[in-house]
């Protein structure tokens, strides 16, 4: 897969594609289903499929400190995409002139000019150009006037009850999936990533209690939009940078170390059945379940012991057959 920054990098003999447009935080099952659909169109006509995202966020352009949690970075949202199949990727830099741009000069100068559009594809509540005032309707009215089509797709969801299938439709978005994360719930979460929620970082130095109890953990130094699961404690694979295809299994706890005072938000784990310091190394996790809230204990005693049964219950989680 091609990695473009901007459009500097189309080749000189580029010719006709077809095009997915959106932020794609996250590369949910909604999106995914889109690629998809891009792919397959692109495959019919022997043309280029071509993934169209922004960086930053446009939230972080127009409202400074408005950015939403980050479901996945923009190297994740890259490999995901390529396992989709998708043959170039391209971020386009979001700046406020970019964000001024009418509907009609986004469509012009950015897919017609440039990247010589014959298909695009976005879900059903896709808007662009400047104020938000494009959207599929105008879009497909500007296809028409520019020679492509232009395809809104429905959004993907589940029922509220798999028994009813006239009840009210849960539909995947980020918005969701960042709902669920916030309020704990990873297996919902995974349900609509279509594979658990990742949390990446680099291990840092803690205070060392970890070890005094028996238990050392990895401290993860997140990045600054990161979207962290609900203060609790949570089973979870660990992979290492190094080592991608090597997972292992551990017990992670998220929150403020009420038992000893804590003030400062943390995530550490805690790998089982590997001694060793993971210090400086970039190392990810993905959450599987949620196992209980935090708890402040008055005897560093009975912490432990339920530091035990958290590390039992990882066990029973994350076997293989679980």
């Amino acid at each position: 897969m091609q990695r473009w920054r901007g459009l500097g990098d189309l080749p000189g003999s580029w010719g006709r594609c077809v095009i997915t447009i959106g932020i794609f935080d996250g590369v949910h099952r909604g999106h995914q289903e889109l690629i998809k659909r891009t792919v397959r169109a692109a495959a019919e006509q022997g043309v280029p499929s071509v993934v169209l995202t922004f960086d930053p966020h446009p939230s972080e352009v127009l409202r400074p400190g408005s950015h939403p949690a980050q479901l996945t970075s923009l190297r994740r949202k890259a490999e995901l995409i390529e396992g989709l199949g998708v043959d170039v990727f391209a971020v386009l830099p979001f700046t406020l002139e970019l964000s001024r741009l009418p509907p009609h000069e986004f469509v012009h100068e950015i897919l017609v000019d440039r990247l010589h559009v014959a298909e695009v594809f976005v879900g059903e509540n896709f808007t662009f150009g400047a104020k938000a005032a494009g959207d599929i309707t105008l879009l497909r009215a500007l296809g028409k006037r520019f020679g492509f089509v232009a395809y809104g797709a429905e959004l993907q969801g589940r029922s509220l009850s798999e028994k009813d299938k006239a009840a009210s439709q849960i539909t995947f978005s980020s918005t969701y999936v960042r709902s669920c994360i916030d309020a704990g719930d990873v297996v919902a979460a995974a349900e609509a990533l279509g594979r658990p929620h990742r949390l990446e970082g680099i291990v840092v130095r803690g205070d060392g209690r970890g070890h005094d109890l028996g238990y050392p953990t990895a401290n993860l130094s997140t990045p600054r939009f990161a979207a962290v699961p609900a203060d609790g404690v949570y089973s979870a694979w660990f992979t290492r940078s190094s080592e991608p295809d090597r997972r292992l299994a551990a017990a992670v706890s998220v929150g403020t170390n009420p038992t000893f005072s804590g003030r400062e938000r943390t995530v550490e784990a805690f790998v089982l059945d590997l001694d060793e310091d993971f210090y400086g190394q970039h190392v990810a996790l993905d959450f599987v379940t949620r196992l209980r809230d935090q708890v402040r204990f008055t005897r560093s005693e009975d912490l432990v012991e339920r530091i035990d049964d958290d590390v039992a219950r990882t066990r029973a989680a994350l076997r293989p057959e679980g």
